[in-house]
């Protein structure tokens, strides 16, 4: 899990127990133990807030069930209602398209299905806030739920650029 400290039982192993970092270190962000992807990494609470806050863009590709249409994309740019802290959320306009073809990141550790269950399609989905799963509750609002979900950019850094472990300097987040 991309967290360090979690106060409730869990089985899976938090991101400080796989690697020794120092004092004050945190993730920026999270990403839920079925995403993958892009995490950025600092010991700088104001740069963290700033990445998390609204005024930088977060780009997701996403695996859903089913070919996505021009309708649910639409409905996807707008905002679209989801559930959130117990009452509904509109969900702030993004950038949505359709990917075809489908991005090539390799195949996912743990399996999700294969084609007999029905076609899948790719959209990327870039988003300013960070609501809780947001973004797999955006696309099942829309009627086409998440299988795979991958963060590929984080303001200007993106994940084709880098290879895991990789440690670049952030300068460019406007602080």
């Amino acid at each position: 899990m991309s967290q360090f400290k979690y106060e409730l039982k869990r089985n899976k192993k938090l991101l400080g127990e796989l690697h020794h970092f120092p004092h004050g270190v945190m993730a920026v962000g999270r990403l839920d133990e079925d995403s993958e992807g892009l995490l950025l990494i600092t010991t700088d609470g104001k740069l963290s807030d700033h990445i998390c806050s609204s005024k930088v863009e977060k780009e997701y590709y996403v695996q859903v069930d089913g070919i996505i249409n021009d309708e649910a994309i639409a409905k996807l740019r707008q905002g679209v209602l989801i559930g959130f802290d117990g009452s509904k959320y509109l969900t702030k306009e993004c950038k949505a398209v359709a990917i075809e073809p489908p991005p090539n990141i390799g195949q996912r550790g743990k399996k999700i299905r294969d084609e007999r269950h029905g076609p899948t399609s790719w959209v990327s989905i870039t988003i300013k806030e960070g609501k809780f799963r947001q973004v797999r509750k955006m696309t099942a609002a829309v009627g086409f739920p998440t299988l795979r979900l991958l963060r590929v950019r984080i303001g200007s850094i993106t994940l084709d650029e880098m290879t895991a472990g990789d440690v670049c300097e952030v300068l460019d987040f406007g602080l």
